[in-house]
């Protein structure tokens, strides 16, 4: 079985950057679209960014600007890099593939935190 495997986050201050790493183990046959979310205590679930097999991207406006996404296909790795960061982007972020298929399911990560201190 394949899962997402989530990798670096951690804590910062306000206005540093931290990257974060969502591997997919296992079905290397798929080229997956990838969406990064993350949800705070208390709060919803919020879509952060997107990024097709294609190399497409979508970004939420909170983010804009400040976050970027990249993939390495070569190691089925995508990247999520986090510049000036805030307090209000402190939260869990998860990593999960998009538009499942019947060889190509619907993974979730496991979540890694980021906390940004004022």
């Amino acid at each position: 079985q394949g899962q997402l495997v989530e990798s670096g986050g951690g804590s910062v201050q306000a206005g540093g950057s931290l990257r974060v790493s969502c591997a997919v183990s296992g079905y290397t046959y798929c080229r997956f679209d990838m969406s990064y979310y993350r949800q705070a205590p208390g709060k919803e679930r919020e879509f952060v960014l997107f990024i097709r097999s294609d190399g497409a991207m979508a970004y939420a406006d909170s983010v804009k600007g400040r976050f970027t996404i990249s993939r390495d296909n070569a190691n089925n790795t995508v990247y999520l890099q986090m510049n000036s960061l805030k307090p209000e982007d402190t939260a869990m972020y998860y990593c999960e593939t998009e538009n499942p298929t019947s060889v190509c399911p619907k993974l979730r990560g496991q979540g890694t935190q980021v906390t940004v201190s004022s």
